[in-house]
């Protein structure tokens, strides 16, 4: 695998398509851009009231059961380390953020929005509180996003995308 990889140029490592002509590729996650945020470029986001629960609370997992399993899977929110920025509509969640801690003080931000509440700017609202609170604790916030959308988030809030990730299983 390092023989192939090696050979290909730096910028069709994260082209799926041309990896599984010279890889036995089972599987694929994105790719994705992958955005970095200096404290001096934030431009926060509150068009909502943001309310702050443990990052287990059990109205996360009503969020997370109300998308579809790819969306669930895709914002991360489930592994949070950090606490959960939320917004309610009556007394449920319709949009949250945290990130989990990874390892160089990095803070991965996780978000999601219930889709009928998507594009009223609920998404720069709970992850503005998330990043405010990641760089209140020291850390470097990281936005991970495959659609579209996401990555507008992401910009809007000052993020730079510096990179792209595509990862792979190899079929044995």
């Amino acid at each position: 695998m390092r023989t192939v990889l090696h050979e290909l140029p730096v910028g069709v490592l994260t082209d799926a398509d041309r990896l599984r002509a010279v890889l036995p590729i089972a599987e694929v996650l994105g790719p994705a851009s992958l955005a970095y945020l200096d404290e001096c470029d934030f431009q926060p986001a509150g068009l909502d009231s943001v309310d702050v629960v443990p990052g287990e609370h059990a109205d996360l997992a009503g969020l997370l059961a109300s998308v579809a399993t790819d969306d669930a899977d895709e914002c991360g929110l489930a592994d949070i380390t950090s606490d959960a920025f939320v917004v309610r509509r009556g007394n449920r969640v319709v949009a949250a953020a945290g990130y989990r801690r990874w390892p160089g003080l990095v803070a991965h931000l996780c978000v999601l929005t219930e889709p009928n509440h998507r594009g009223r700017g609920l998404a720069p609202a709970v992850a503005s509180a998330a990043v405010a609170d990641a760089l209140a604790d020291r850390l470097l916030p990281q936005w991970r996003a495959r659609p579209y959308p996401s990555r507008q988030v992401a910009l809007a809030l000052g993020f730079r995308q510096l990179g792209a990730q595509l990862s792979i299983r190899i079929r044995v």
